[in-house]
């Protein structure tokens, strides 16, 4: 038999080539990111830590009926190929009734039966209410190397839809865990309430809308609870840290207040370390002018009046009056 030809030598070396890059291709997951070969296992606290306070949200701060404060957390230790919740995208039918009323049966059930038939949910998990708009809760949760993401919500109470939340943030890197991860919390609509502020009556979205973030100026109208328009934006109402656990977890100590991953700490909140927000005042319109009082012959006077609408708050525009007067000849003069 002859020696092959430069042609079928270059041939069988293309098809090599081909062969080496549709393997490789094929050994990513979806999506682009990377592939974990860390240890197959790894455990983690989460510590949910709220920022909700008058001071740093004075606008329409919830003081009763009910007071501000934080649902429930649940979460889940998953694949790339679910999602709890997404940006511009449509929350399921479970997440909307979390998100509006705190119920969480139906949530619960979509991550598991997630877990279940896609193989995609590794573990649910979830950490108790904060009956308060300050202060903390936490839970345990494992990660695999093929479940590296964790998702999360914890709804805002009270509030038509409003959450907040972490979309598939990997603990894993390349070949190891990471050890520490905290991560700053801004307020997202649901899309499924219309509501403006945190005591609105149930007004659903029809047609559903996707997932927004609420900020300073976003959605653009006065009424909003969180419509700031001095503000670039927002502080944070929250923030999580993940901390990774050895094998015995019951000698785990929370990391104490100081720098922590991407420049930020993990202290309760209080009046002291919270930077206050300005509120402004705000007056209603101006009524109607009243009658003309005033002596025949001579110029009188009349006026008009009006309210505040908005008390300020933390240094922020102080209110304008509330009567103006106005030179005017009597209709009916004395």
């Amino acid at each position: 038999m002859g020696a092959p030809s430069h042609a079928t030598t270059w041939g069988r070396a293309l098809w090599a080539v081909l062969l080496t890059t549709l393997g490789s291709v094929a050994s990513q997951p979806l999506g682009g990111e990377s592939v974990c070969t860390a240890r197959p296992l790894a455990k983690y606290s989460i510590t949910f830590t709220g920022k909700w306070s008058q001071t740093a949200f004075p606008k329409q701060y919830p003081l009763f009926r009910p007071p501000a404060q934080w649902s429930s957390l649940l979460g889940a230790a998953h694949s790339s190929d679910y999602s709890l919740w997404r940006k511009n995208q449509y929350v399921s039918d479970g997440l909307r009734d979390f998100a509006e009323r705190g119920e969480a049966w139906a949530l619960m059930r979509e991550m598991e039966a997630a877990g279940e038939k896609l193989q995609s949910v590794h573990e649910v998990f979830s950490a108790p209410a904060v009956p308060s708009g300050t202060g903390q809760t936490s839970a345990e949760l494992e990660a695999h190397s093929r479940h590296s993401l964790v998702s999360f919500v914890v709804r805002i109470v009270p509030s038509p839809d409003w959450f907040v939340g972490v979309d598939s943030l990997d603990l894993c890197d390349g070949d190891r865990w990471r050890e520490q991860v905290a991560v700053d919390l801004y307020p997202y609509d649901a899309g499924t309430d219309s509501g403006f502020t945190f005591s609105s009556p149930n007004f659903a979205t029809i047609p559903q809308d996707t997932v927004t973030e609420i900020t300073s100026s976003s959605p653009s109208h006065p009424a909003n609870s969180f419509y700031y328009p001095r503000l670039k934006s927002l502080p944070p109402i929250a923030r999580v840290t993940l901390v990774r656990l050895r094998h015995n977890s019951r000698a785990f100590v929370p990391p104490a207040p100081g720098p922590v991953g991407a420049g930020g700490s993990n202290e309760i909140v209080d009046s002291v370390s919270v930077a206050e927000t300005p509120l402004d005042c705000e007056v209603s319109l101006w009524s109607s002018w009243g009658l003309c009082a005033g002596p025949c012959g001579k110029l009188g006077a009349k006026s008009r009046t009006r309210y505040i609408r908005v008390q300020p708050a933390n240094h922020g525009a102080p209110c304008p009056e509330l009567q103006e007067e106005a030179e005017c000849v009597p209709d009916n003069c004395v």
